[in-house]
């Protein structure tokens, strides 16, 4: 049984190197909640509620998740006990909604018990991979040719472009033109609409890698519909919001693979689930990322290990967003791979002088 001391959560404000430009959102500042959870031996697992401050990927926010897991997640642990990690996802079923706060929660109660258990988050979940196919995201406000040189010399095993609509062959032009037939594709962010189908179709001989969530989060329809024109693989990411849409998806053929968010399905119990309809179904898998601090990275590195995630992830090095992150170890990337820490439960040593440094506000929940 998993015996709870307290539970510290932190509003962490950290500035990009460079400002993050999407179709739907710009982010300067990432702020951001890390979550602590301690044992009674004094152990502490960490992880991270990826919310953004503003709702334009989803309706969370680190606003509404810090006020769920203060007055709602954290005080239902008072009642109930946790005999293994995944028994948060049927504890905090009554309440609806709230993937990410639920996971921060959720992905720290892993990290201490891998910890516990003297294993790491890797042997934990059943993870096969020592290493991990790195993938990089570009924004809008990236100067594209010389961020897609910069990271070609370190051998990325995928590009995702952030596009504006109808000036996606242009940039994929752009960066192909550097980095030669490297595998790329972009990501709609959910800006399509039924009459631009025709629009996307011919996109088709651009032998892209796939095109991400071209359609609004709650289509199945138009998704199976497009995926049924082209060959482009097509990939789902704010559809997926638990097991259940990914079971959804791969019964109405709405996709050719999946981007699993440890924050936006839940954490790991439901990501599991996820894994094992695709390897089921044959579906490959990849790891979305969200503009996390190192213990967020950690816990994706961690996730991509399981089989079925056999294409790139969002799985950057810490380099890539910030000037000093908040783990001692930063990630790197070597001929297109991030090895997998091998320490207990996720694996990084926190920073807690800088953790202490770049929050802003905090409190402690205690058992």
């Amino acid at each position: 049984m998993i015996q709870l001391d307290q539970v510290k959560v932190r509003h962490v404000s950290m500035k990009l190197k460079k400002p993050f430009q999407t179709v739907n959102g710009l982010v300067v500042v990432r702020d951001t909640l890390i979550v602590e959870a301690y044992d009674r031996d004094g152990r502490v697992g960490y992880g991270e509620c990826v919310a953004f401050s503003d709702p334009f990927y989803s309706p969370e926010t680190t606003t509404t998740a810090w006020d769920q897991l203060k007055n709602f997640l954290l005080p239902m642990l008072n009642k109930k006990k946790i005999n293994h990690p995944k028994d948060l996802h049927q504890i905090f079923s009554s309440i609806q909604g709230h993937q990410m706060a639920k996971a921060s929660i959720e992905t720290a109660i892993w990290d201490l018990y891998g910890k516990q258990q003297d294993k790491t988050l890797k042997d934990v979940i059943g993870g096969v991979r020592d290493e991990v196919e790195s993938g990089v995201v570009l924004s809008l406000m990236d100067d594209i040719e010389k961020q897609a040189e910069e990271y070609n010399k370190k051998g990325y095993k995928r590009y995702k472009l952030k596009v504006q609509k109808g000036q996606e062959k242009e940039t994929i032009e752009r960066v192909q033109s550097v980095i030669g037939d490297r595998p790329i594709m972009f990501d709609g962010n959910g800006m399509y609409e039924p009459e631009d189908m025709l629009h996307l179709t011919k996109l088709d001989d651009l032998n892209l890698l796939m095109i991400e969530q071209p359609f609004r989060s709650d289509d199945f329809y138009y998704h199976h519909q497009l995926k049924s024109q082209m060959n482009t693989s097509i990939s789902l990411d704010e559809t997926i919001k638990s097991e259940h849409n990914a079971f959804q998806a791969i019964e109405l053929g709405a996709c050719d693979n999946i981007n699993v968010k440890l924050g936006r399905v839940g954490g790991y119990q439901q990501a599991i689930q996820i894994h094992h309809f695709a390897k089921v179904a044959k579906l490959p898998l990849w790891c979305g990322g969200m503009l996390e601090t190192g213990i967020g990275r950690a816990h994706n590195v961690a996730l991509a290990t399981l089989e079925q995630f056999t294409l790139p992830g969002d799985l950057s090095e810490s380099s890539r967003y910030w000037e000093e992150d908040i783990i001692m170890e930063p990630f790197t990337v070597n001929d297109g791979k991030v090895k997998v820490p091998t320490k207990p439960g996720i694996g990084v040593t926190v920073n807690e002088k800088l953790l202490k440094k770049r929050t802003i506000r905090d409190f402690t929940h205690n058992f």
